[in-house]
């Protein structure tokens, strides 16, 4: 995304005249969601300064700050103190969409369930996708779907996980593999602002 990057983070650069996160808190906010954790590292003083403590937002933020980028799996494991023993949702900064949030604030997580994830049709630039989908559980097998940056996860999906940098998906397969996460189709709109040219496209379109 450089060099629109090298000034804000991602989270921040605007589609339809708002900053990409702001469109996710707003909609987690309209769906009942009481507290949100942000997980900041490249240039987080900016998402400090625009976020503050959520009160413009009607909600109250955390901040977990990485000295350097922890990926996914890290992020949380040290964001967990901060989210509570209840499943939580998890959302991209990165992307945009029209998921209707409430789906995921009203998913009703199984005491053997370890994550559910929602799966979107492959784009461009990933076509060979990420998981399919068998009656609601995700595989690994025959990839159909890309995975779009929305789930809902236990924080029992980290339970045995040290500090550190390391990447969520060898934990979420070994779940798949027991059959402990499951998912869904969303047909609707959605978009990785992985480039300049796709944020300009969604700016547009907005």
């Amino acid at each position: 995304m450089r060099p629109l990057t090298d000034t804000l983070p991602k989270p921040l650069l605007e589609a339809g005249g708002k900053p990409l996160l702001a469109y996710h808190i707003e909609k987690l906010v309209a769906c009942g969601v009481s507290s949100i954790v942000i997980n900041v590292a490249w240039l987080a003083d900016c998402i400090e300064k625009y976020v503050g403590d959520g009160s413009r937002f009607g909600v109250p933020v955390v901040l977990s700050y990485e000295d350097e980028a922890l990926e996914t799996g890290g992020g949380i494991f040290q964001a967990l103190p901060l989210l509570g023993d209840e499943p939580f949702i998890v959302v991209n900064g990165d992307i945009w969409t029209d998921y209707p949030y409430e789906c995921l604030a009203n998913y009703p997580v199984r005491p053997d369930q370890l994550a559910h994830l929602v799966l979107v049709d492959n784009p461009e630039h990933n076509p060979g996708g990420d998981f399919s989908l068998s009656e609601q559980q995700i595989c690994i097998d025959t990839p159909l779907y890309t995975f779009s940056g929305l789930r809902v996860f236990s924080p029992r999906l980290f339970d045995g996980c040290t500090a550190g940098r390391f990447s969520v998906v060898p934990l979420l397969r070994e779940a798949m593999a027991k059959a402990q996460v499951t998912g869904e189709y969303y047909a609707g709109r959605w978009v990785d602002v992985g480039t300049p040219e796709r944020l300009a496209e969604l700016d547009r379109s907005l």
